[in-house]
């Protein structure tokens, strides 16, 4: 969600819309980066490319980690960079390489011998061009979410890593969330039984901050609402689902379907704002996505999902994370999170605490408490980046890859082409190309690695 670098082709009604490219992937896998382990990193050399809002707290997060060097800065503000730089001298740490003036400078550091894996908090549209270019750069890459905007950038990054066997990982944070973990612990021991149907959900009001001129530069994520209308920000509410179904790794999406509302609230805000403000005039159209968008996804073993995409309305804050199977249940929004055995009603107090217990996965028993000590969405966005430099120097293969990465980024334009076709259903691309009936689920255990320490706490 980075604000740092522009993203080309998002101003005003230049911006294209996402669809199917009719170019011809092959059929076959190069490579099956699922499972794949790259060679040990003793020393992790890192470059971050964009510091608006992700970037300064995952340079603040890095620093922390044991065997991690940040040795590149990057953005079009120098301002930027230098407030970054400040977050290492502060710990006494050595100031990194500075790339900053222009919308080129990025290059430079995919380029650079010095750097191991690029990370990327930038708006949406640089990520998969970045990462496409840091990869044949022998450089292993990360992105904030989505991952990419169009199906076509989804095969990018697959053939691309495949082709370099360099790691791509779309930073999905929420997999790392406690309760999330939980569960994905207890689905696999069973506790659910077999997984029938799933829902996840990015419900979050942003109508202000999306209109807010000092909030993402140049406007950009405004200008993804008002010309593309889907379910545009599905990740964090699909992501942890799909480890828990196991899809990409025993399990495959089919086919979609996706509804939107009307828009009822940003094409008002635009026009309240312009009438005093001449600024807001480009943004009174009345091409706004819809305000909820419902999509709904049945996966070859016959098992569904529903995810649910809503920045504007009114509402608290839900990603709902429902997990139902032919044993229980459980959903954490709203809160409290519920857990139900059969057909019981919910589980009380003191029988959650017992199933936390006895469930709470490895890594949160090792990692929780200095992650909640660190931060970032209360902790899961420092598990989630020390369980990947953890990976990297131990030669693990990481809990996201470049599948997970383009299959739950395909979503968002998969559905706008449901959307545009009156809801009917829309095949989903398998970007493991029959790999998933092979694949292992996710490792849950940190055998082979949690070897990487904690610093300057």
């Amino acid at each position: 969600m980075g604000t740092g670098m522009l993203a080309t082709g998002l101003a005003g009604n230049s911006l294209t819309f996402c669809s199917e490219s009719p170019k011809k992937h092959d059929s076959k896998q190069k490579f099956n980066m699922c499972g794949y382990a790259a060679p040990k990193l003793d020393k992790v050399r890192i470059g971050h490319i964009g510091l608006g809002m992700r970037g300064p707290g995952a340079v603040e997060r890095m620093s922390y980690i044991e065997g991690v060097e940040i040795v590149a800065l990057c953005d079009q503000y120098e301002d930027r960079v230098e407030k970054c730089q400040k977050v290492l001298t502060d710990k006494g740490l050595p100031r990194a390489k500075s790339y900053s003036g222009n919308k080129e400078a990025w290059k430079a550091i995919c380029e650079s011998p010095d750097v191991d894996l690029v990370y990327i908090t930038t708006p949406w549209a640089w990520h998969t061009p970045m990462a496409v270019y840091a990869m044949e750069h022998g450089k292993h890459a990360v992105s904030e979410v989505p991952a990419a905007r169009s199906i076509e950038e989804c095969w990018q990054l697959v053939e691309t890593s495949e082709k370099t066997r360099q790691h791509f990982m779309m930073l999905e944070n929420c997999c790392y969330d406690f309760f999330e973990l939980l569960t994905l612990n207890m689905a696999r021991q069973g506790f659910f039984g077999e997984i029938v149907h799933a829902e996840g959900a990015y419900i979050h009001t942003l109508l202000g901050l999306n209109f807010d001129k000092n909030g993402y530069a140049e406007m950009w994520r405004l200008k993804e609402n008002q010309y593309r209308n889907g379910s545009l920000y599905p990740t964090h509410g699909l992501g942890p689902v799909c480890q828990i179904m196991d899809i990409n790794r025993g399990d495959q999406m089919d086919y979609l379907v996706s509804m939107s509302s009307n828009d009822y609230l940003m094409a008002a805000k635009a026009k309240e704002l312009a009438a005093t403000d001449p600024f807001y005039q480009e943004f009174t159209t009345d091409h706004y996505r819809g305000n909820m968008n419902t999509t709904t996804v049945r996966t070859h073993r016959g098992r569904t999902i529903m995810v649910q995409h809503d920045v504007t309305s009114p509402r608290p804050y839900s990603r709902i994370h429902l997990v139902s199977g032919t044993k229980g249940i459980a959903q954490k929004w709203p809160a409290p999170a519920r857990i139900a055995i059969g057909h019981e009603d919910w589980l009380k107090e003191e029988e959650m605490k017992k199933l936390e217990e006895k469930y709470t996965p490895e890594i949160v028993r090792k990692m929780g408490e200095m992650a909640k000590k660190v931060g970032g969405h209360g902790g899961m966005d420092f598990m989630m980046d020390w369980r990947l430099i953890d990976c990297l120097r131990n030669g693990l293969p990481l809990d996201q890859d470049v599948y997970d990465a383009a299959l739950w980024s395909a979503i968002a334009p998969l559905s706008e082409k449901s959307i545009s076709n009156r809801s009917n259903s829309v095949d989903v691309p398998d970007f493991t190309r029959g790999s998933w009936k092979s694949n292992t689920p996710v490792e849950l255990t940190l055998k082979g690695g949690g070897t990487t320490s904690v610093k300057n706490i």
